[in-house]
């Protein structure tokens, strides 16, 4: 499946009202990636951070939910999945030629 396919799938499930555009998937983008953070976090606490194939589906599933989130926040901004891949891919290129991979800040 490509972004645009999963994109167009997905962004035909969002129900919130137009005047919550982009506050709506924020919030739920927040409490998604929290979700994945309480599945790591409960992993180190009671499997000793020992992955099995359980842990991973529930992790797989929540990451689902936070791609959806970031989906309709591109889809209320007027941005693509692809566009945002691409961006991330050229800033994340340009710190390691720099040698900026390392260290602290969003314009390294």
């Amino acid at each position: 499946m490509t972004f645009e396919e999963y994109s167009k799938q997905a962004i035909g499930t969002a129900v919130y009202p137009a005047t919550m555009r982009v506050i709506y998937p924020t919030l739920g983008l927040t409490g998604e990636a929290g979700e994945v953070a309480e599945k790591v976090k409960k992993l180190y606490r009671d499997q000793n951070g020992v992955l099995n194939a359980e842990v991973v589906q529930n992790i797989k599933l929540e990451l689902g939910d936070v791609l959806w989130y970031i989906n309709a926040m591109c889809r209320d901004l007027g941005l693509t999945l692809e566009e945002v891949a691409q961006a991330n891919i050229e800033k994340l290129s340009s710190r390691a030629q720099r040698g900026q991979i390392h260290g602290n800040g969003d314009k390294r």
